[in-house]
């Protein structure tokens, strides 16, 4: 499994390699697929049938491209109200977890149905503002949220004891958490340090504002273990092990994305709002 699952990385890695040799757009393509794929998986565990889900999300996917092609996406000011509505959503899906943990909590259709269109579509959006700025600020951010989940995953495997959240991932350990948190942070400050000129999402941020800056660190790896949390729960819910088989040894691209998704949002809202729009090009 472990050699299945480098081999699917590869794969993935060479992918979004030859699509940014190619062009800006060829990338936000590749981007616009992965979060079509992951829309279809989601209204699938939502109860959507699959004759219903796909036609949908491959249509919303397809309007996604090409809204951004032809500059009709949403302004900056939109851009980062709709930023904060997601980030709130996210915190409500965060309380929503902790009631999960306690009792049994079936959710609503329709508001699975719904989220998914908003909350993917804004972190889709929020992806292009990303892009936009360069591969390497996007990459970046996307960083961050690979850091935490490794380190979540090592940390919990090595000092795990006590669980998250036992009734939703029993996996996930507070163990895994501070790791994560360590992790992020640790890397952040250090970059900042060795490479205060850099393009990169973290170091602008904590040089506009150090406090606020770790606070929103804090947040985004919050955020990514909430994607992870929710993604966890729907699926439980719909008695599934992964979101999809699409990608051998991974599961689905919403396994692979769920922590992402409430993350490229924060990372835009408080590029717009403290680091003021900073841009390295």
């Amino acid at each position: 499994m472990l050699r299945t699952r480098v081999l699917t990385a590869i794969v993935l890695l060479l992918a979004l390699a030859g699509a940014a040799a190619i062009s800006l757009q060829a990338l936000i393509a590749l981007g616009a697929v992965f979060v079509g794929v992951a829309l279809f998986e989601w209204w699938r565990l939502s109860g959507v049938s699959a004759r219903v889900a796909l036609p949908a999300s491959a249509l919303a996917a397809l309007a996604g491209f090409f809204l951004q092609l032809e500059d009709l996406g949403p302004s900056p000011r939109m851009l980062t109200a709709l930023c904060a509505v997601s980030c709130t959503l996210w915190l409500c899906i965060g309380i929503l977890l902790v009631r999960a943990q306690r009792e049994t909590l079936p959710m609503n259709r329709s508001l699975l149905v719904a989220g998914a269109l908003l909350l993917g579509g804004v972190a889709w959006f929020a992806l292009v503002d990303l892009l936009h700025r360069g591969i390497v600020w996007t990459l970046s951010v996307l960083a961050l949220v690979w850091i935490a989940d490794i380190a979540a995953y090592f940390f919990g495997r090595a000092f795990g004891v006590r669980k998250l959240a036992s009734r939703i991932s029993p996996g996930k350990t507070w163990a895994g958490v501070w790791g994560a948190v360590l992790s992020v942070g640790v890397l952040a400050e250090a970059l900042r340090w060795l490479w205060p000129q850099g393009p990169l999402w973290s170091t602008r941020l904590l040089i506009a504002a150090p406090v606020y800056g770790i606070g929103i660190l804090l947040a985004f790896v919050a955020l990514s273990i909430v994607g992870d949390l929710f993604e966890s729960l729907v699926k439980r819910q719909a008695g599934a092990k992964d979101s999809g088989n699409i990608l051998p040894g991974h599961g689905g691209v919403w396994d692979r994305i769920d922590a992402t998704l409430p993350t490229l949002p924060l990372a835009v809202l408080s590029q717009w709002t403290i680091v003021n729009g900073w841009n390295h090009g």
